[in-house]
């Protein structure tokens, strides 16, 4: 079966492997499709080598079909619809223990602390495996992971109907932080420097900012009569946003952090004493969230087509991985990883 394996120094390379059968306990999975996200990006830029077997195949946005299931596994009969929770706590640490499982202190994020789904047969714990509706398209489907992180967000903010929100970043999670925040009735801003992921904004309905343009702080006052935004979701990952945020914030604001900020940043502290800021992490997700999302998209009220950029085959999977850090004209791509997939 064709792969694609991240092989250190920035590269992307194409392999081939029998494909692993599945075990007790374990189901393996026909991909059809598998989305490139951030922390792929992060592990092509070798952020992540301490945790990364190189070389290794990664991915864990996906979705695909039951192909062959191990001994004890019931309830996935061949050719389900399904897509994978990515991952796995140890039950006993104190994380675990307070019911908080997403966050284990020794949670393995599978597709980074092992063998991701860029490959065509894809074995797995039976017990991450998410089924879908047997009428959503795969390539939806394969949007689910990150439409739960985005879900995961909204639901650690608190954010309520008539609030205001802005999102500081327009990339696939911002975009479906916004359009998830939309759902539950909030009002939505997303600031994006990109014209054309301004455009994808504006195209689904949302009030889209550049902050190249008018003073943003001002806007925001503008915007909110005076008050500042209830809630900023930090989605960029950059020290700039996090000065930003913390100035559109109103009274007793939430700042919920999202993006992955690998070094220690600057917080303007006086500016949460003045105005009893709260900060909020928000990593990955739990079953609610899974569950959630596949609700949202399977009903319509996010349209996650418009997200996806193009689609490429597997054997192309570098090439996708550079049309990613070029940006430009790109928002979500996905990986083929059947040829056939519907």
């Amino acid at each position: 079966m064709r792969t694609a394996l991240y092989a250190g120094n920035r590269s992307i390379v194409l392999g081939e492997a029998d494909p692993v059968p599945p075990g007790p306990g374990e189901v393996q999975i026909a991909v059809a499709y598998t989305g490139i996200c951030g922390t792929d990006l992060h592990i092509l830029h070798g952020a992540m080598d301490r945790r990364v077997a190189v070389p290794q195949v990664i991915g864990h946005e996906m979705a695909g079909r039951i192909a062959a299931v191990g001994d004890g596994v019931a309830g996935h009969p061949i050719g389900q619809p399904v897509t994978v929770m990515p991952l796995a706590w140890c039950g006993d640490c104190p994380a675990c223990r307070a019911g908080h499982r997403h966050i284990c202190h020794r949670l393995r994020f599978v597709g980074i602390d092992s063998p991701g789904s860029m490959q065509q047969r894809w074995t797995v714990p039976a017990g991450l495996v998410v089924p879908l509706p047997p009428d959503l398209p795969l390539a939806r489907g394969a949007l689910v992971e990150p439409t739960a992180v985005a879900v995961h967000d909204v639901r650690r903010a608190g954010l309520a109907a008539g609030e205001a929100a802005v999102v500081l970043g327009g990339g696939p999670v911002g975009m479906l932080i916004a359009l998830v925040a939309r759902s539950r009735d909030a009002q939505v801003a997303v600031v994006e420097p990109d014209p054309l992921r301004r455009k994808v904004a504006v195209d689904l309905g949302l009030m889209a900012v550049d902050p190249g343009g008018p003073d943003l702080v001002a806007w925001t006052d503008e915007w909110t009569g005076g008050a500042g935004a209830a809630v900023v979701f930090e989605v960029s990952g950059t020290a700039a946003a996090i000065t930003t945020a913390t100035q559109l914030l109103a009274v007793r604001g939430r700042l919920v952090v999202v993006g992955i900020h690998s070094e220690p940043r600057a917080v303007d502290l006086h500016r949460f004493f003045w105005r009893e800021l709260t900060m909020i992490g928000a990593r990955v997700y739990d079953r609610d969230d899974y569950d959630t999302a596949i609700d949202l998209i399977h009903s319509g009220l996010l349209p996650v087509d418009a997200l996806i950029s193009h689609i490429e085959p597997l054997n192309r999977a570098a090439d996708a991985f550079a049309a990613l850090e070029r940006r430009g004209a790109t928002m979500k791509i996905l990986l083929d990883c059947a040829g056939d997939a519907s």
